[in-house]
């Protein structure tokens, strides 16, 4: 293992990090806050303990595979620590615990939070309306910069760090497939973030066209496209109260929750490359019927309206791609609705977008494998490869599919049983532990979208924070750092 070159690469990324932070303390000095001097110090802090690393360990050699591992791994806890920073040496949130559940919550997109709760945060009496701009934009900057994710943005403007990328873009990518649009590393990892920026620029300029406040527009516009979910508001996109502003945000929820390379695809004359592709017609199609089937429920129960059709729509499209925004409290939905929600949150959106959960590829390579094994009982000799469009999917890919599957769910069970060894009901444990390995956010009972995660016990918050760890990286990154055969 190149010790040294892992050092050169994650203290450049505390600095950067520690740089980025002068953006919020200059959106505090905009709105003349006080915490500008908790924003500059949280950044002198990083830049400080970064830099010196990173000047003397310049010297690096080439990476190997297991070092690309370890790197994603801890660039991600490294960017949760110096994250957690302004919010905890601002006092905004007092307890370092807090502090790191909110910032790995924000770069790993997920959106679930501790805000809100006059228990344990009495000095914030409106809620997350309390906080500075700052402070706001910050927790909305994490969520956008983790979109993508920290190793791609780290790969396309730092070529200082004199190092090759693949192995980092192995472990980064998410999905079962890396679909590279170019020969080059850094040249994709830069194509993405064009796509990524240019799509974010159009969202914060229809949203704030379209009544929400500029800073609104831009915070929302940060944590739209990194489906991560976090608000300036406590009640989210409801306290907006605008169809318009809500349908907005729904496409760009769906855009966000498609493969990256789709877009870039359309962008450079392939008109027909989304309308072409498997994976997306079976996301198309989830969110069409799930959409119908709870609108339909919604209809029994009350009226045939404009409004429960957009409130429907905009909850299966949040969290199917892991958003995590609410319109409505769907809490207070039939328990059949609540439960499609529940189970979308499994699903996620497309591979290779910055969506969470299993991803629709892997579910539908699942279906296809079981279907593959009742043909099979039928004809056991028979070689049936399994298909996906014009592609056929490798044994290898196959295999990895099922064991992500396996850990996956495994994960998910033990998470579920420890919550409730910390007297949190089995409905609340559920929500919880889906929402988190799934990078969702909200959850069901407890944890609902108008609740939060305040009072939840200090270890239920760490593991909670190690499953957002998982499933951001999906879960191979860091499982592969556990096994003995790593370390040999």
């Amino acid at each position: 293992m190149n010790i040294k070159t892992i050092l050169n690469i994650l203290s450049a990324l505390l600095t950067i990090l520690g740089l980025t932070m002068l953006f919020p303390a200059f959106v505090s000095w905009l709105y003349d806050e006080s915490d500008v001097i908790f924003c500059l110090q949280s950044a002198g802090l990083a830049v400080f303990i970064g830099l010196p690393i990173w000047f003397m360990s310049r010297k690096s050699r080439k990476l190997r595979n297991r070092d690309g591992f370890i790197i994603v791994t801890f660039s991600w806890i490294i960017t949760a620590l110096a994250g957690a920073l302004p919010f905890y040496i601002s006092g905004a949130i007092p307890n370092f615990t807090d502090a790191f559940f909110e910032a790995m919550s924000g770069v790993t997109t997920t959106g679930a939070s501790i805000l809100g709760n006059q228990q344990t945060l009495p000095h914030l009496q409106n809620g997350i309306e309390s906080l500075s701009h700052g402070i706001l934009f910050w927790r909305s900057f994490l969520q956008w910069i983790g979109g993508m994710g920290i190793i791609l943005f780290t790969i396309a403007i730092l070529p200082l760090l004199g190092v090759g990328g693949v192995q980092l873009f192995k472990a980064e990518v998410p999905g079962p497939v890396a679909d590279k649009l170019r020969p080059r590393v850094r040249e994709t990892a830069k194509l993405l973030w064009i796509v990524y920026l240019g799509i974010t620029v159009l969202e914060i300029l229809l949203l704030g066209i379209n009544g929400m406040g500029w800073f609104d527009a831009i915070c929302h516009s940060f944590t739209t496209m990194p489906t991560g979910g976090f608000s300036t508001k406590s009640s989210s996109i409801a306290a907006f109260n605008s169809g318009t502003i809500e349908y907005i945000i729904i496409v760009f929820m769906i855009i966000a929750g498609t493969n990256f390379s789709l877009h870039f695809r359309a962008m450079s004359g392939n008109y027909n490359s989304h309308i072409t592709d498997k994976e997306f017609k079976v996301y198309f199609s989830l969110i069409f019927f799930v959409t119908a089937i709870i609108f339909l429920r919604l209809t029994i129960n009350g009226e045939l309206s404009e409004e429960n059709f957009r409130a429907s729509l905009f909850q299966t499209v949040s969290l199917i791609t892991g958003t995590g925004y609410y319109s409505a409290d769907y809490e207070l939905w039939p328990y059949f609705a609540q439960t499609l929600l529940l189970c979308l949150m499994f699903v996620g959106g497309m591979g290779g977008s910055t969506s969470g959960g299993m991803k629709i590829i892997r579910v539908y390579v699942l279906f296809k494998y079981m279907a593959l094994a009742t043909q099979r009982m039928l004809h056991a000799k028979a070689i049936i490869p399994i298909r996906i469009g014009n592609r056929f999917i490798s044994e290898d890919v196959i295999r990895n599919t099922l064991g992500f599957f396996l850990f996956y769910i495994s994960i998910f069970v033990f998470t579920t049983i420890a919550l409730t060894l910390m007297n949190v009901d089995l409905e609340s444990a559920i929500g919880a532990a889906a929402s988190a390995i799934g990078n969702i956010g909200p959850a069901i009972a407890d944890f609902g979208p108008t609740d939060n995660y305040a009072l939840l016990p200090d270890f239920g918050k760490w593991l909670l924070t190690f499953c957002m760890l998982l499933g951001r990286l999906e879960i191979f990154t860091i499982i592969v750092i556990f096994s003995r055969v790593f370390w040999k």
